[in-house]
Formats: structure tokens, C-alpha cells, sequence
């Protein structure tokens, strides 16, 4: 099983300064390559300080002069953003600047906030049409001479440039959730990113069952890759645990809070939400994100991420955004690497 960590820069507060949280960002992302970790992954959002990150290839191309081995992934992309040629040319010159350890994470995005600023009027039903239109162009200009003529995007013979690295382009994940999401990205031959939201195990059970019904369908595609993308806090004591659950807890109920897009923004932060909206949230709950992550010290986690393993996941991603300070996000992480990876070498 491969290990990766997901991160963004997390502001929650004006009180954070945004160079602080990038230098912040740099010295996780760091840890993870020296700490032998497969990939860091960061992802794509636009005008929300909850995660900042508007366009990934940046960061990754400043990690490639910052790192030696680990694997630099989007996690992920937002299709319906970009214009296939576009993308597959700021794709491929990434990949050349970071010498061939580009992965593509992509999906139909997250928050309707987004969408509004965006691309007005589209719907999170036309935002996984678009990825769907997408993923074929990006491989076919790639290879060269490809023309579309899409319900999305129409146009004549065109190249990807530069090419990538990469043989046949960088490796492309798509964030998928429900059977169709599954099969599209089996059958155009992606790789597979999932993500339990607030179900537990019988979740990322349910998903694997997914994924593997996918692949039979298509039994002559190569079986892909699963990833498991999972928030994580490797703690040292039972009261360690219990902190790491309320704090993650307030993280969730913020994203919950961004998703219904109901709320007041000013300067890219959502209005603070009281100790009382957080308590009365209807099922998120320090008890349900102990239950949800893997909130744990290490020996429990070997035991919960084992299980993974054994259900057939390819690799976990530590998701490391969780409203936490700085210093309690590294010692989790120097925990994970120190005390837990090494079961599972």
C-alpha cells in the first residue's frame, strides 16, 4: 500500500496570514518526501480562503525544486473550469518541469459557491458531463492531432503543447462516488480517488464494492488504481484523540457550511460559526469524525488502515486539513510516518 499526504493551505481567520500558511504548506509537503511518502496531492478552488489553491500546477511545479521523490498530484483539477487544450498544455508543461512525477487528479468539483463565480447557471449534473468530455480530449491531444466536437467544446485538429513526459501523459485519477463515476473511469482506463464523507467503514466498504463491480464490468480494461483519501490524526493518548475530534469536527462543519452555500463570505471567509451551531450540527459530531477518520494513536490506526488494505485499496492519502495549528498537524504527521508506515513495509 502506497502513502500520500493531501494538503492545502486552511484559513479560517483573518488572523492567518496567507504567506505564513504557504510556508506552512511547503514544510508538510517536505516531510512527506523525506519521510518516504509515495505523493503529495493539493487540490483546485477559486476565491475561498477555506482552501487556497488556485491553480495546483503552481504549487507543484515549486514543490518539484523542493522535493526529490515524491510523486506531485492534483487532488484535483476542476473540469468544468478549464478548456480541454488549455489543460492538457499546462498539464504536460508541468510534467516536463517536474521531470515525469505528475499524476492528474480530476473531478466535476464540490461547491456551488464555485460554480456560481465560474461558470454561472451549470449545475453539478453539467459539471460531471463536462469531466466526462474532458478526460477523452486530454488523452487524445496528448497523443496528437485530435479533434473534438463535443457538447462542451468544439475544435479542429490541435496538439497538446508541449507533449508530456510522461508515456501517454501523466496518470489520470478521477474522483468518483457513484457506479456511473466508477465505469466512466475503469472503461476510459483512470485511475480511481474516493472519499467517505460521514458513513464510516460501511462507506469505504461500499465504495471498493463499487469500484470492483466497475472493474468487472470492463474485464478487459487493466485493473486501475484506488485511492483512499481519508482525514487522518495520529495522536499520542486517548485526550489526544478526543481534541483531534473536536477540531476536526469544527473543520467539517465549516466544509458542510461552505457546501450549502447559505451562508454570508466577505474577503474570501464565511461568516465564523458559533460553538452553538457547531454543537447543534445534525450528524456531524467529535464522536462521528472517531467513528468517519481515522482519528487514533497508532496502534489503532495500523488496525483500522490494514483493514483498508485488506478490502483492496491501492493507497491512502492523510488528509491533513483540519483546522488545526501547524505544530499539531507535523507532530501527527511525524506520528504517521514514524510509528504507523512502518507496519506496512
Amino acid at each position: 500500500m502506497h502513502f500520500s499526504l493531501f494538503v492545502h493551505m486552511e484559513r479560517t481567520s483573518p488572523d492567518q496570514d496567507q504567506r505564513q500558511l504557504y510556508d506552512d504548506f511547503l514544510a508538510l509537503a517536505k516531510m512527506a518526501d523525506e519521510g518516504g511518502m509515495h505523493a503529495v496531492w493539493t487540490g483546485e478552488h477559486h476565491g475561498m480562503d477555506f482552501t487556497i489553491s488556485p491553480n495546483p500546477f503552481l504549487n507543484l511545479v515549486d514543490l518539484a525544486r523542493q522535493t526529490k521523490n515524491v510523486r506531485l498530484g492534483t487532488g484535483t483539477i476542476v473540469a468544468p473550469f478549464w478548456h480541454p487544450i488549455r489543460l492538457a498544455g499546462e498539464a504536460a508543461m508541468a510534467d516536463m518541469i517536474v521531470e515525469g512525477r505528475l499524476d492528474l487528479g480530476i473531478a466535476r468539483g464540490a461547491y456551488n459557491y464555485e460554480y456560481q463565480r465560474m461558470m454561472p447557471g451549470m449545475d453539478a449534473w453539467e459539471a460531471g458531463q463536462r469531466m466526462r468530455e474532458i478526460i477523452p480530449a486530454l488523452q487524445g491531444l496528448w497523443q496528437g492531432d485530435y479533434a473534438q466536437d463535443g457538447e462542451f467544446h468544439a475544435f479542429p485538429t490541435a496538439t497538446s503543447s508541449p507533449k508530456p513526459v510522461q508515456d501517454g501523459g501523466p496518470p489520470i485519477w478521477v474522483a468518483a462516488r457513484d457506479p456511473n463515476t466508477h465505469e466512466f473511469a475503469v472503461e476510459n482506463g483512470c485511475h480511481v480517488q474516493v472519499t467517505p464523507l460521514w458513513q464510516g467503514d460501511e462507506e469505504i466498504i461500499r465504495l471498493m464494492e463499487t469500484f470492483n463491480a466497475a472493474c468487472a464490468k470492463f474485464p478487459d480494461v487493466p485493473r486501475p488504481r484506488i485511492m483512499l483519501l481519508n482525514h487522518t490524526y495520529i495522536a499520542s493518548d486517548a485526550e489526544d484523540v478526543r481534541l483531534a475530534a473536536e477540531e476536526i469536527n469544527r473543520f467539517y462543519c465549516y466544509f458542510g457550511a461552505w457546501f450549502k452555500n447559505e451562508r454570508p463570505v466577505s474577503q474570501g471567509l464565511i461568516k465564523t460559526l458559533t460553538d452553538e451551531e457547531i454543537s447543534a450540527h445534525p450528524f456531524y459530531s467529535p464522536e462521528a469524525m472517531i467513528r468517519d477518520s481515522v482519528i487514533a494513536t497508532p496502534e489503532d490506526a495500523i488496525k483500522r488502515i490494514k483493514a483498508y488494505k485488506d478490502l483492496g485499496y491501492d493507497e491512502y492519502s492523510f488528509w491533513i486539513d483540519s483546522g488545526m495549528s501547524f505544530e499539531r498537524k507535523k507532530a501527527s504527521l511525524e506520528r504517521f510516518i514514524k510509528d504507523v508506515m512502518p507496519a506496512f513495509a
